[in-house]
């Protein structure tokens, strides 16, 4: 786990995804978590710490990330989820500040969900209710967008989630692109739930090709 924890950290600053903030975790049983410390995520290195924060308890360790509850919240939310990624993910965050939705125009687009939803506080997530209220806005989709502060993506793995993240970034250049040649036609319903069925098949191998251009 450890491994794919920093495979994380580089594929998200290689591929653009975090400059000097960000961070990533997995679920480390049913009650706790691994997550990266508060460093740029593209200078990690593999004998670098990695914090073990519970989930049973709102008393964090030190050293950990200040958006820790993030993770904490949503992991208490979503039991399902085994991996989180927060990231500064540009274009996408450009079109949240802009009120532009991010909907599917391409395949792909599918795996971050028909409308991906919005988190409309600005400010970082350093406290319980936060981090709840984040939970909240995320649902049952598989990212969501902090207005003016990035963006949060989950998965059934750490690889997954990372994979989400450069989806979601993919999908708002083809949103801002297609915006700007004519008027985007986003997939239809019945285009939307094929591609839907393809996330166990299509993001591992997204993955693969992040960690192997990292």
């Amino acid at each position: 786990m450890r491994e794919e924890i920093f495979a994380a950290a580089r594929s998200l600053s290689a591929h653009g995804l975090v400059t000097a903030f960000g961070h990533a975790s997995a679920r480390q049983g049913a009650d706790a978590f691994l997550i990266t410390p508060p460093v740029p995520l593209g200078s990690l290195w593999h004998g670098d710490v990695l914090h073990e924060v519970s989930l049973d308890r709102d008393e964090l360790p030190e050293g950990v990330p200040g958006e820790v509850w993030v993770h904490w919240a949503i992991y208490n939310a979503r039991p399902e989820l085994n991996g989180i990624c927060r990231a500064q993910p540009p274009v996408a965050t450009a079109l949240a500040s802009a009120g532009v939705p991010i909907k599917p125009l391409h395949g792909q687009g599918a795996f971050v969900g028909r409308e991906v939803p919005v988190y409309e506080d600005a400010r970082l997530i350093r406290g319980r209710e936060a981090g709840e209220a984040l939970a909240k806005s995320l649902g049952s989709a598989h990212g969501v967008i902090m207005r003016g502060n990035g963006a949060v993506t989950v998965g059934e793995s750490i690889g997954a989630a990372v994979s989400r993240m450069w989806v979601l970034e993919r999908s708002a250049e083809i949103n801002r692109d297609a915006a700007s040649a004519g008027t985007p036609r986003a997939l239809d319903e019945e285009e939307f739930a094929y591609w839907d069925g393809l996330n166990a098949e299509i993001l591992p191998r997204i993955w693969r090709y992040l960690k192997a251009n990292a």
